[in-house]
């Protein structure tokens, strides 16, 4: 929802356009001087001012060139404008001049071109306040299982409102697949904003997240944006979203059920057309059952979970192809770096185990390149330490399965997890309870499952 400050000293002007903009969804916040309207411009950071050429204490080009530094979309207006004057508001910064008395629909049509202009310069401050700390793009690979997996994100992307849930151990690449959602959906030209929802405290999350309205009360008079009003028609990723706040759940909840959100301290409730992309390291079924993690917030985020497998299961052509694209990616940045390995520095780095996944792989090869500068390939002495010991004990980075005993192992984890429940069971699965008793039987799954009730009745 874009804000609209309408700066005018003739009340019955700004209050018929304070309802036109209001019905039209915006937020709308008045003024009826030009100090006024400064002050505003500066509380309210408003997305773009309808702005008075003639007022009481300043004219309208004194107030334009004092909120220039703020950034607004500006149209100017006013009943006694010229060419000349229009000419001068076009070369002070104003998107348009128009004259009174305006027609509503003219002005509702140079206002969305106004504020698609504002939207653009919202986008641009955060993509240039994030740049440079993109993290590195890693690959998922070229094996069957993930061409799938690629097959998934595909489809996710093309639906641009089903909410994501991607989990994997740190390093897997999840920041990775939820750029790839949202680029490739019709949201991608919109902003992709992410923030860590382990690494902020409940109140400093929900600042963040969903904005903060300040009063005098509290030491300020001021409106503070959150990451959805940035976001808007783009996407949220939410990292680490199984240490979210448990005081945020239901809030969040409300975002993924109504489209609408409270700013922290405010009583209005917000419209957020924006596509939530999560992620997490954490088991959140165990999280559910522990009681940490509400099972209807899980069960909304979990529409069409995707699981990033670790280094250590992924195959060896994956890693190959990964290896490949890594050293491919940062020779540009080492100069006078070699590019190949030597076959034993490959077999390393196929048998060791990679417990930080893709993030330590790059980690890794940016060492050893670094260290073979003027050489012609990377040598074992190299690579560090723990990679160069690496005997591949415990690591098996592919199990060949059928698709039907990937079913049976996965029908079987969760019933295990839902202590033999077929109801919470099917749910998570996506598919009906008599779909589920249909497997149970044909994968001979009835044992295990009475096992499981015995234990939850026992324990």
């Amino acid at each position: 929802m874009a804000s609209v400050l309408i700066i005018d000293d003739e009340p019955a002007i700004t209050s018929a356009l304070a309802q036109y903009f209001e019905r039209t969804g915006h937020e709308v916040n008045r003024a009826h001087s030009g100090e006024e309207g400064i002050v505003a411009v500066k509380r309210v950071h408003p997305d773009l001012v309808l702005l008075d050429l003639r007022l009481p204490d300043l004219n309208g080009f004194e107030v334009l060139d004092r909120i220039r530094e703020h950034n607004p979309v500006v149209i100017m207006i006013t009943g006694h404008g010229d060419v000349p004057d229009a000419v001068r508001a076009m070369q002070a910064g104003a998107e348009s001049f128009l004259t009174k008395p305006v027609e509503l629909a003219h002005l509702g049509a140079v206002a969305t071109r106004a504020l698609e202009k504002a939207r653009l310069r919202q986008m641009n401050r955060y993509l240039a306040d994030r740049r440079g700390r993109l993290p590195a793009t890693p690959l998922l690979g070229t094996s069957a299982p993930m061409r799938e997996l690629a097959q998934q994100i595909e489809l996710l992307a093309r639906s641009d409102r089903t909410t994501v849930l991607i989990t994997g151990e740190s390093g897997t690449g999840k920041g990775y697949v939820a750029e790839s959602i949202h680029r490739a959906s019709v949201r991608g030209e919109r902003p992709l904003v992410e923030i860590n929802c382990a690494a902020l405290s409940g109140t400093t999350l929900d600042a963040e997240l969903f904005g903060q309205e300040l009063t005098p009360s509290n030491g300020s008079d001021a409106l503070r944006p959150g990451l959805l009003d940035i976001a808007e028609g783009g996407s949220v990723f939410l990292d680490e979203i199984g240490d979210l706040d448990p005081q945020l759940q239901p809030k969040l909840l409300r975002v993924l059920e109504g489209k609408s959100f409270r700013r922290l301290g405010g009583t209005r409730e917000i419209t957020a057309d924006v596509r939530l992309i999560a992620a997490t390291g954490k088991d959140l079924v165990s999280e559910v059952t522990d009681g940490k993690f509400r099972e209807d917030l899980y069960y909304r985020l979990s529409v069409m979970p995707i699981n990033l497998p670790p280094l250590r299961a992924r195959s060896r052509e994956d890693l190959l192809e990964l290896i490949a694209r890594l050293v491919e990616e940062l020779r540009p940045n080492l100069l006078d770096a070699p590019t190949e390995l030597d076959d034993d520095v490959l077999e390393r780095l196929l048998k060791y185990s990679w417990p930080g996944n893709i993030r330590e792989l790059r980690n890794v090869l940016e060492r050893a390149m670094i260290m073979a500068r003027g050489l012609e390939r990377v040598a074992i002495g190299h690579l560090p330490t723990e990679v160069r010991e690496a005997s591949g004990a415990g690591v098996d980075h592919h199990i060949p399965r059928t698709l039907s005993e990937v079913e049976r192992i996965h029908i079987d984890r969760t019933l295990r997890a839902h202590n033999a429940n077929r109801t919470r069971a099917a749910r998570e699965l996506g598919i009906s309870r008599a779909t589920l008793i249909k497997k149970i039987k044909e994968y001979g799954l009835e044992s295990n499952e009475a096992r499981a009730t015995r234990q939850r009745v026992i324990g």
